[in-house]
């Protein structure tokens, strides 16, 4: 499924991949426009507990009920999503460089979402 989100005055755009096994299995969701965020990867996959395989998390620090579960839609998660980029966790970082910005550099790294915000209007015109 693509999406289109506009954020802090920006356009990005992001692909939602479902398996086959959804609902019983969560879909993942990858930004294609250029993102600077703690929680997404440079390659653009979005990490959030939300999107996480169900159950228990073997390293212990998600709930079980912080992740997938077969009731959630895309509307829920685009909500997470939504939520997760005004306030990223930087504690359990994707991107651990932006989450290291967020937290010592907090100018450089508003500089950078600046640049990608800029980048993607650019792109969408």
């Amino acid at each position: 499924m693509d999406l289109a989100l506009e954020i802090e005055g920006g356009f990005f755009k992001a692909h939602l991949y479902f398996p086959k096994e959804y609902p019983l299995r969560p879909p993942r969701m990858k930004f294609v426009t250029e993102i600077w965020h703690p929680n997404i990867e440079k390659n653009g996959d979005v990490c959030i507990s939300i999107l996480h395989e169900p159950g228990d998390d073997k390293w212990g620090y998600e709930k079980a009920s912080e992740r997938w579960l077969p009731v959630h839609t895309v509307e829920t998660i685009l909500i997470s999503v939504i939520s997760m980029l005004a306030d990223p966790n930087d504690e359990s970082p994707a991107n651990v460089d932006a989450a290291k910005e967020w937290r010592e550099a907090y100018p450089e790294f508003k500089r950078k979402v600046a640049r990608c915000v800029r980048k993607s209007q650019e792109d969408s015109s």
